[in-house]
């Protein structure tokens, strides 16, 4: 073995020496062996990495985690499931951020009520959350996920204007249909019992 090669690379001077017919071979030990194995595969696994980040960086949230909300973006008329499906009001939903952020754009039935929630999928905490705000200063925080194909999200204890304690649950069902269930409940009883507050059925706009 070439007296430089062995000076840069000590772990490839062979460990063993056997006489063969036809001159000298040196039989490198396991050590050896794996170390120039990785030294020739090092490129091509740096490649890969550095692929990787630039995909990364070019598209941050294009994970499929940041993409189980998609069913829920377009235009959508709303619908009260309560009250006989009565028109409930219209919702546009949207991507913003490049892509890392659901924005969602309400205006009720008569354009009296309007608001606005942001939601984004948290991969510190690996979960989805969503904040509200409405045009008569409400708001409402909440977290959660995907749970059997359905988007469920909680909010922390709240109080009512009577003082009473309660959370929030919220449920979006995408349907077969291409239409999309959005189940609001609340709990007095820390999840115990739940109480439907909005049952609506958003349709896609023609």
């Amino acid at each position: 073995m070439d007296d430089h090669v062995q000076t840069i690379f000590p772990a490839l001077r062979p460990s063993t020496q056997k006489q063969l017919p036809g001159g000298d071979f040196s039989f490198l030990s396991l050590s050896a062996v794996f170390t120039l194995f990785l030294l020739l595969l090092s490129p091509v696994i740096s490649s890969e990495l550095y692929a990787q980040d630039e995909a990364v960086k070019l598209c941050p949230c294009c994970g499929p985690e940041y993409r189980q909300f998609d069913f829920w973006l377009g235009d959508w008329v709303a619908y009260n499931l309560q009250d006989s499906n009565k028109l409930a009001g219209a919702n546009r939903i949207v991507l913003l951020q490049d892509s890392c952020v659901v924005q969602e754009n309400w205006v009720g039935r008569g354009g009296q009520y309007t608001g606005t929630s942001y939601n984004w999928y948290d991969r510190q905490e690996g979960k989805w959350r969503q904040t509200w705000i409405d045009n008569q200063g409400g708001s409402l925080q909440l977290s959660g996920g995907m749970k059997d194909g359905e988007m469920i999200l909680y909010s922390g204890e709240m109080k009512s204007r009577q003082g009473e304690s309660y959370i929030n649950r919220i449920t979006w069902t995408p349907n077969p249909d291409d239409s999309v269930r959005q189940h609001w409940e609340i709990s007095k009883d820390d999840g115990q019992s739940w109480e439907t507050v909005f049952d609506g059925l958003y349709k896609r706009k023609e």
